[in-house]
């Protein structure tokens, strides 16, 4: 009896250790991955006229993709209406879009409150995502806010990408998120379409903005580091 439990504890240990060694090997080639793949670089379009100032703006882990609020091609704020705002300042001139995982968004207002079903749904692509958007009065340029000039064309391309990634009603418009999770008077939160995951995640999402609208990016991102090194210089 006793060596039989000796060996069945040995079986499931060796399975155990077997199991750890996949996982932490996957999260190495991961990494790998993300490493090598964010460091190839996809050109700007050439010959491209600058036009349309737009901004892509890092808090250290997301990248949002920052727009005027209103011009010739589109205005934002005809969807992503002021009043979903707590300040409802329709003065303010750019608008940031970042797009990830809901649970994230609402339920995590610091890593602390980081859940693990939370963090696992969002690994495996497992709950809904949703739209984050922020009205700014102004854009100040740093190494966390990088500017970048594109065509009326690009602009266009951006825009439809951005609309697209909008969950609509029967209607045709965007859903506004009624939540107390808002991060400051000048944001609101909105049902988005795609699935959140390992890889496609938020600045994933930035990054194929950035080559939908023709602009320097990398082959595949799931951090924000790899979008800035591109942009490191300007």
């Amino acid at each position: 009896m006793k060596k039989s439990f000796i060996q069945s504890v040995k079986k499931v240990a060796l399975y155990a250790g077997k199991i750890l060694l996949l996982f932490v090997g996957f999260i190495l080639i991961y990494l790998a991955a993300s490493y090598c793949l964010s460091r190839i670089t996809v050109e700007k379009e050439e010959d491209s006229k600058e036009e349309i100032a737009i901004y892509i703006m890092t808090n250290g882990v997301h990248t949002d993709i920052v727009m005027p609020t209103c011009n010739e091609v589109v205005d934002w704020s005809k969807e992503v209406k002021y009043t979903n705002t707590i300040a409802k300042d329709s003065t303010c001139q750019y608008i940031a879009m970042g797009w990830g995982d809901k649970g994230f968004y609402l339920e995590t207002p610091d890593w602390a409150d980081l859940k693990a079903s939370v963090a696992f749904n969002a690994a495996f692509g497992l709950s809904s995502t949703a739209i984050h958007a922020t009205y700014y009065s102004k854009i100040v340029e740093d190494e966390s806010c990088k500017k970048i000039m594109v065509s009326k064309n690009q602009y266009s391309r951006l825009k439809e990408y951005v609309i697209n990634s909008f969950k609509k009603d029967e209607n045709g418009h965007f859903i506004n998120i009624q939540t107390n999770a808002n991060y400051g008077k000048k944001d609101a939160f909105y049902e988005a379409n795609g699935s959140y995951s390992l890889f496609h995640t938020c600045n994933t999402w930035a990054n194929s903005a950035l080559k939908t609208s023709g602009q320097k990016c990398c082959l595949w991102t799931p951090f924000d580091t790899g979008i800035f090194l591109k942009y490191s210089n300007k």
